[in-house]
């Protein structure tokens, strides 16, 4: 395997995760979004665990704790972020996911004590500027779905940090089977505790549900863990930075969502925010 042939999957998974915003965005507005996410993940964990099974070392102690962990951090981002997109659109939401890209760098320099470089202090600076623009036209005033869509990338920053750690010290299979598992059961909790039924056959989220828990989960985990020894962290953040840009692309198609002048100038801004972000771990 060549870091050409890495970057392909790695990119073909990002699409995946763009279009996805638009998949989930529409299957919510039918369906409970606890139900829709405890489907996705139950799916999603039967599918991975004979993997795990074939494939992992010997389950542990330590791995099966660092897995729960990622899976409760996990968990935080697919529920904030589902629920975001009952309130905001998809474009949105996919930018202000993407915002974790910044965030690593801030959250590890306070968890782990890695410094803060020039260039991540002016990433975080146009991110801010971008979040104004693509969210408050300009304002202060952010709707209860683009807060949440930010919770959210603080949620998918924390796993990240926790992945790269974790994973130098636990099987990888049996981190993603936990994690899958650990979201599946908080979702199924989720809800059970609304009052809803689980365990129901809707007709119409069978595709979105193929789509979101064997591509865009099982796929994409794997893809993401094997295909990162092939080409660099640097390399890897750059190709997950168009995610953001395949779910607005795939939102205006389908949903013919448009983000206007103030949209794209923010969203140039977060983009522009990201890249740079990532400049530290190239010249190191």
């Amino acid at each position: 395997m060549n870091r050409y042939k890495a970057a392909i999957l790695l990119l073909t998974t990002t699409f995946f995760w763009g279009i996805t915003f638009t998949v989930v965005k529409q299957s919510v507005e039918s369906v409970d979004v606890f139900v829709f996410l405890a489907q996705r993940f139950i799916l999603a964990f039967a599918l991975i665990l004979p993997i795990g099974l074939y494939k992992g070392r010997v389950l542990d102690g330590a791995t099966f704790l660092r897995g729960s962990i990622m899976g409760v951090l996990l968990f935080g981002a697919y529920a904030f972020q589902t629920v975001a997109l009952l309130y905001t659109s998809a474009s949105n939401t996919g930018f202000l996911t993407g915002l974790n890209v910044v965030i690593v760098p801030i959250l590890a320099a306070f968890v782990l004590r890695h410094r803060v470089s020039a260039s991540v202090r002016l990433a975080v600076v146009l991110a801010v500027i971008g979040l104004l623009l693509l969210c408050g036209n300009g304002s202060l005033q952010l709707n209860s779905g683009d807060v949440l869509a930010a919770i959210c990338a603080v949620c998918v920053s924390l796993h990240l940090i926790c992945t790269g750690e974790f994973v130098r010290h636990s099987d990888f299979y049996w981190l993603t089977v936990v994690q899958l598992g650990v979201v599946a059961l908080l979702s199924y909790a989720g809800a059970i505790s609304r009052g809803k039924e689980v365990m129901v056959w809707y007709p119409h989220l069978l595709v979105p549900l193929l789509v979101c828990s064997l591509i865009a989960t099982v796929f994409a985990f794997l893809v993401q863990t094997s295909m990162q020894r092939y080409i660099s962290h640097t390399n890897t953040a750059l190709i997950f930075c168009t995610e953001p840009v395949f779910a607005a692309l795939y939102a205006r198609l389908v949903l013919n969502e448009r983000l206007g002048m103030y949209g794209y100038a923010g969203a140039l801004c977060i983009l522009g925010g990201m890249m740079i972000s990532i400049l530290p771990a190239k010249r190191s």
